[in-house]
């Protein structure tokens, strides 16, 4: 029983050592990046402190420093549905490998039969068989292999891409969810402040003292007042909604507190990198890897053209007395050798097509490179200029606040008109509302320099809950 086992292993590891060998795959060379060595904004950001370390090599809770925003991520990390179709993705594409890898190696399988016809002995037989395995003499299984497992490394970037992106999204509306409440806390400020004042408005025109188009033009920045507040008021319960559907769930109650608006920052992602940075971003590793798997079934395709040669075999017993079964032994070895003579072109036409998806994929990686070069350049065109425009802005709020405070000073003291006062009071309000704009715009202008320049993940937050 012992020999029953041995040869027909002996046999199938002899069998894999023959086949062992090289593919025909052509050799792989990553192509030139299509993009400049630096981001053409590259100057205008010198003045930013470096870190020294890549944007892909700094965890999301290392860049947002926000406790409540970090569970956010975290949530949505855990229960986002397009997040979880990219995880099982990778497990298909695993079992994938498994299925294709599973060809280089023989199929053993245990027979026994029990044979009996009329006019002749009965004849039991037992043994193991190896069944129409192919000799990868010219790599066409290896290629299979090596494609199948550069398309599961494609997969997980595809991941890593989803993951980065839902973390983007996340921040971005969360944000967005804080500047609209800021909006909505200046507009019901204002309209505070705009009612208290039409009440005196209404007083002083009911004593003869105010005319009627000062207390027409009151009652209009009242409601442009109320409508400014009622928009907000909508577009916060947008963003929540938007919210709720990143994160996959309501929003969790016991959420740390948020800091004010006033304190809400970013920091400046280090950006004195050379291009070859984007390299490393997933979607572009995803379009290498695709290359790299159209450039293996290239070897498949070459390997057809040579002779196939299976082997099939088997070692047993054969007994006409079951007490006997193990007594005498028999095998047999069958190698079929078949050589592709006439195909209709078959090969030569598949072979075509396995180049011609080797250059597709070859131009797509290049569009990949400069799709993440665009996403760096268009992020970074703002970022100083938006820097630029906070302060301005910033310094024209403190302005206007300054002369509504001038203005109704001197109405009161009966210097200045009512319009002086009204006309205060409507660019005051403009103006906070622009510098909230304006804040919002830079901190979701620094998400987008994070995210282009690859973003940040963290192996353990990638896989959803079940």
């Amino acid at each position: 029983m012992k020999n029953l086992l041995l040869k027909p292993i002996a046999f199938a590891a002899s069998a894999c050592l023959l086949a062992a060998c090289t593919t025909m795959a052509p050799h792989y060379e990553r192509p030139a990046a299509p993009v400049a060595a630096a981001f053409p904004s590259a100057a205008a950001s010198a003045a930013a402190p470096s870190t020294g370390v890549a944007p892909a090599a700094q965890p999301w809770q290392a860049y947002f420093k926000d406790a409540r925003l970090d569970q956010l991520i975290a949530t949505a990390l855990a229960n986002n549905r397009d997040l979880r179709v990219s995880v099982l993705n990778i497990e298909v594409a695993r079992a994938q490998v498994g299925l294709t890898r599973a060809n280089e190696f023989p199929t053993l399988d245990v027979q026994g039969a029990h044979t009996r016809e009329t006019g002749y002995p009965t004849v039991d037989t037992v043994g193991l068989a190896v069944a129409g395995y192919e000799l990868d003499l010219w790599g066409r299984v290896r290629s299979l292999t090596d494609a199948a497992l550069a398309q599961l490394s494609a997969t997980d970037e595809a991941r890593k891409a989803a993951q980065i992106s839902l973390i983007a999204s996340v921040a971005n509306a969360y944000y967005a969810m804080a500047g609209d409440q800021a909006l909505l806390d200046v507009a019901e400020q204002t309209l505070k402040t705009r009612t208290d004042t039409l009440k005196l408005y209404q007083l002083r025109f009911d004593n003869g003292v105010a005319s009627s188009i000062d207390l027409q033009l009151n009652k209009s920045l009242v409601e442009t007042a109320r409508v400014a507040w009622v928009s907000a008021k909508r577009q916060r319960a947008l963003d929540e909604d938007a919210l709720v559907l990143l994160i996959g769930q309501r929003l969790p109650p016991q959420l740390p507190a948020a800091p004010t608006w006033d304190e809400m920052a970013l920091p400046d992602v280090p950006t004195d990198l050379s291009s070859a940075v984007l390299l490393t971003r997933p979607d572009v590793v995803q379009a290498e890897q695709q290359l790299i798997a159209a450039n293996a079934n290239i070897g498949a395709a070459r390997a057809a053209f040579f002779p196939t040669i299976t082997l099939t075999g088997s070692y047993g017993t054969a007994s006409t007395r079951l007490s006997g079964l193990f007594d005498h032994q028999a095998w047999t070895f069958i190698p079929q050798v078949t050589l592709p003579i006439f195909d209709a072109g078959r090969n030569r036409d598949n072979l075509r097509v396995s180049e011609a998806q080797r250059d597709i994929a070859t131009a797509q990686y290049e569009k990949a490179v400069q799709s993440a070069f665009r996403d760096v350049a268009d992020a970074l065109a703002g970022r100083a200029t938006l820097v630029d425009q906070l302060s301005a802005q910033q310094a024209e709020t403190d302005a206007e606040a300054a002369r509504f405070k001038l203005s109704n000073l001197l109405y009161t003291n009966g210097v200045a008109s009512s319009l002086d006062l009204l006309d205060a009071q409507r660019s005051l309000f403009t103006s906070q509302q622009l510098l909230v704009q304006a804040k919002l715009a830079l901190l979701q202008n620094r998400i987008a320099v994070y995210r282009a320049l690859g973003g940040g993940w963290v192996e353990a937050a990638a896989t959803p809950a079940s």
